[in-house]
Parts: structure tokens; sequence; C-alpha cells
């Protein structure tokens, strides 16, 4: 299998950037293609589908389902994902909905039933149908050129023979080995032995195999309404959850159109609801309406400019985005740029505020995702997200399978007046949001970074260094970040000065000082297009384990 002849070449690149890393990572770009994601076999797997003449939806397929074996607590069969894919072909963007529903007993009587005020966080009542599947599927049929099973080869090969253990892995396995002990498979699968994975030891995982093996050999309808569905649909109906059978055989994946702004004289391209992409263009919207340039972009003035318009953007969201099958959602007014000039004007330049009215609070996102994004030799691009949304997801295995199932349920209402109240059927409000930025009918770049809330925050500081600033990617991804919650409360990265601070603390935001770059702020990756050489330009964030390979 090709997957043992890429973790070879993949350890130099992997030592000689961390090295560099207190200096900063150098510069990853090329003539022909790129890839970025957010696990470095996840990357060499498409770098070796692009290599063998596939295209960008063949290698970000790939390495999908590669960085499902890789990050397992992060993403994989039981969870959702959301697809751009830009066709060079005639300029056309398409958005894939790979997020599933809720099942059909899923509705606020049950749980009212039970006793309960709130959906748990974990277990089986906060599992929805896994989308992830039939996302990869649907975007290969249409667009790819590989076979589903050749997709699917390398991630076999990691699940059957095992992967590495990185410390980052380790470190997050750690991190949730007391939920893990909760469930008799994900304590075997993920501590073997009773105990958290070595460093450098190599974590295998056999049924997640098998099940890979079957879907290659039978196709992902094996998932939705063959073996694979009885066993899901077993499992749940034992253990009490809300999926039936019925609820995994009727899924479909939904082809859409982006949703867009104008900034900076460049077209943002954002996914649609049923996730907060819209936020991300409602901020710029709002944004233009201040002299960011003039501030600096590591002023007090900016960064406290970005975070009460944030605030004001979230209002929207959280009061509006749900599913669009069931709910009226005033994406016009949302992106209306009159509108956004009335928001502006409610931004105290001198004074944080603790809370903007009116706001429906939805529970806070988690920062358990991956992103990946390729660029290939003909200029297709591909920009895609998937998530379990919490780390390890609902917390439950489904046993002989391998599948960790989401936890994304957990974001419905129960309040029959909560645009995102729990529906059989219904999809849930989404942190996940994939990006593209066009100059007129040319990609310019791709982008995207887990993060739940702190997605829009990250994207918009990103691309602020590189469209208004004038930034590399690389440079502009390793900047120093911030990220705001509700209310006042705001973590800072190291790198500003102490006066901005300072400055911030006398507004009223109450800042929390971090030591070093975490992963609370996100995993950005970009891969941006020179419009004069075509030459390939990549960022990688070095908050997680992301690595770029261009040619």
């Amino acid at each position: 299998m090709r997957y043992v002849a890429l973790a070879l070449p993949m350890l130099a690149i992997v030592f000689g950037v961390a090295q560099a890393q207190n200096a900063g990572r150098p510069d990853v770009i090329g003539m022909r293609a790129a890839v970025v994601s957010g696990h470095p076999l996840a990357t060499a797997a498409a770098y070796d589908v692009l290599r063998h003449g596939g295209n960008a939806v063949d290698a970000a397929i790939s390495a999908a389902a590669v960085i499902s074996v890789a990050r397992p607590h992060m993403n994989g069969l039981g969870g959702d994902a959301f697809v751009l894919i830009y066709d060079a072909s005639d300029g056309s963007v398409h958005a894939l909905n790979g997020s599933g529903r809720a099942g059909a007993r899923a509705t606020p009587q049950f749980f009212a039933a039970q006793g309960m005020e709130a959906i748990p966080t974990y277990g089986v009542l906060s599992v929805t149908v896994p989308g992830a599947p039939r996302a990869w599927a649907d975007a290969l049929e249409r667009f790819g050129t590989l076979s589903w099973a050749e997709a699917l080869e390398p991630a076999i090969g990691y699940a059957r023979h095992g992967i590495p253990v990185s410390a980052r892995l380790r470190a997050d396995i750690e991190a949730e080995a007391t939920r893990l002990r909760e469930d008799p498979e994900a304590f075997r699968i993920f501590m073997p032995g009773g105990e958290v994975p070595a460093f450098g030891s190599v974590l295998k995982r056999a049924d997640l195999a098998a099940t890979l093996e079957m879907l290659a050999e039978e196709g992902v309808d094996a998932f939705y309404s063959g073996a694979i569905a009885e066993r899901i649909v077993l499992f749940l109906e034992a253990e009490g959850g809300l999926l039936e059978a019925s609820d995994l055989a009727s899924h479909t994946s939904t082809w859409t159109d982006p949703i867009e702004t104008d900034y900076l004289g460049y077209r943002v391209l954002e996914f649609p609801p049923n996730t907060q992409g819209v936020a991300l263009l409602e901020q710029m919207n709002i944004a233009e309406n201040f002299d960011l340039r003039g501030m600096g972009r590591m002023s007090a003035d900016y960064v406290h400019t970005l975070i009460e318009l944030k605030k004001l953007a979230f209002a929207d969201r959280d009061a509006a985005v749900t599913d669009p099958e069931f709910a009226d959602i005033p994406l016009d007014k949302m992106l209306s740029k009159e509108y956004a000039r009335d928001l502006a004007q409610q931004v105290d330049p001198a004074r944080a505020a603790s809370e903007v009215a009116p706001r429906v609070a939805l529970r806070e996102g988690e920062d358990d995702t991956i992103y990946l994004t390729v660029v290939d030799e003909e200029g297709n691009a591909v920009s895609l997200i998937q998530s379990l949304f919490h780390s390890f997801g609902s917390g439950r295995v489904v046993p002989g399978t391998g599948i960790v199932l989401q936890n994304r349920g957990a974001l419905f209402s129960l309040d029959p007046e909560h645009v995102n109240v729990i529906v059989p059927g219904k999809r849930t409000y989404h942190t996940l949001n994939p990006a593209m930025v066009m100059d007129g009918d040319r990609l310019l770049l791709t982008i995207g970074t887990p993060g739940g809330d702190g997605q829009t925050q990250t994207m918009l500081r990103v691309l602020n260094d590189v469209l208004m600033f004038g930034m590399r990617p690389q440079a502009a991804i390793e900047a120093p970040r911030w990220r705001s919650y509700p209310g006042t409360r705001v973590i800072v990265e190291p790198g500003f000065a102490p006066s901005t601070i300072d400055d911030l603390r006398r507004r009223g935001h109450e800042i929390e000082l971090r030591e070093t770059r975490t992963p609370e702020f996100g995993n950005a990756q970009m891969i941006l297009i020179d419009r004069e050489t075509g030459v390939r330009i990549t960022g990688a964030d070095l908050r997680r384990e992301a690595y770029a390979i261009a040619y």
C-alpha cells in the first residue's frame, strides 16, 4: 500500500520544520499544486494522490479519510463534513453540506419525559446522523477521478497497521482519559492496556480498518443501509438513543451555493446556514466602516473594534442560524451593507459591551475539528472541514466498528421558541465554515480553521493580515491572536505590547494572557495563488499539527 512509503519522506519535513518553529516556519510554496491539512500523514496522502494524477477533490477526500484515523478524537466516520469546491474549468464554486440530521425520536417532548431541561452534552442522546461518509462519496462522484476504494486505501492502511502517537495526540487522549473510561469500546481502543498510549507508540484500529474495507468494497450505502448501518442502529437502540434505521437510510448530502460579500475589493465566499459562515461575512461588512488599517494591526483600537463588532454579528447568528429547511433565515438583511453601517454605530470605541441584545445564546462550540485544503495543477481547489464536535464526540464508540459517534445534537435547543429547537430530520446549527476568497472570477485563496466560536475571529484576523496588511500566509497564520467569549472575557496570545493589554483592560475587557500559542486559538490553514505567477503559497498553523506540501 502507498501509505507505508508516505511516512518516511514526511519525517524529514516534520523534523526540519520542528527545528525552525521558534523562529517561525519557512514559507512552503510551489509552482504546480499545494495541500495543507491538520496532520502530516493526511498532507502526505493528498500529495501522493496529486503526484499520481489525481485532482484536488481526489486528494482532499483521501486526506479526509486519513486524518479521521490520525486525529480520531476530532473527526471521523461518525461526524459531519462541509466542503467548498472550486471548479477551474468554469470558475464556479459549489458547496456540499455533509451534516447529519436529528433522529426520528428527537423531540422536546422526549427529553421532557425524561425530566431533562437540556440535551446532554455527551452520550447517545447527543448523537445525530453522521454525514461525513456520504459527503466524501458525493464529492468524489461529482468531481473526482479516483474510485471510492482508491480514495480510502491510505486510510485503511493506517487504521490496519497503525499511526505513530505524537505528543499532541497523547496529550489529547490523556485530557479525555476519564471520559474514555466510561465507554468500554473507547477505553479499549484509545487506551490499550488501560494506559494513555506513549509518545512514539503505534495506535492500531483493526475494527475501523474492517469498517473502511467494507465501505471500500460495498460502497457508502453500506454505512447508511447495509451492515454498518445495522450495527449503528442496534447499538443506539440498545442504549436508548434517538436514531432509527430510517434516519440513516434516508440521509442525503445537499449541494447548494455559497453565500458571499465584497470585502477589500475581493469576493469572500462562505458556507450558508446551517453553518455560522454568515457571521464572518457580517463581521467583514461591519469592519468596512472603520479605518482598521489606520489603527494598526497590533493596536488596542484594532483589537477592541474587532471584538465588539464580532459581538454584534454573533447576536444575529445566535438568533437566526439553523437549518434553512425549518426556518426563514434573513440572509439578505444579515449581509446588507446598509444594515452593517447601522450596526457599526453601536460599537463604543471606549468601552467593551458586556451584552448585545437581542441574544438567544447557542451552546459554546468546542475546538475539536480538522480543516484541510488542496489546490491542484489545473487550479481546482477544495476547502474542507469536518468534526465530531467535542473531543471524541459523544464519547460512544459503536462496538466492532471503530466508529466514534459525534455529539452534534447537543447544540439543539429544547425551547420550542428557539430557532434551533430540536425536530426530527432537522440539521442543527454548526460552527464549521470553510471559506474561499475570489479575485473577480479567479480563485485567490482558500482558508479555514478549527476553533468553535473562535473560527470566524481567527479567519478575520488572518485574512486582514494578508489582504489588508500584505503579510505572507505563513506569517499571518503564526501572528499573535485573541479570542473573545460571551460577555467581556478575552484570551490573548503573547506578542501584544503591554500597553495594548493595559488599554484593552481599561476599556472593560477581561484579559487572560496565555504564555504560548495554543490550540484554543484555532489551527488555521491557507493556500494563496499568486495572481501574476500562479505560485501556490501556503500557511500551516503550528498550534496543532498542520503541515503543508507544495511542488
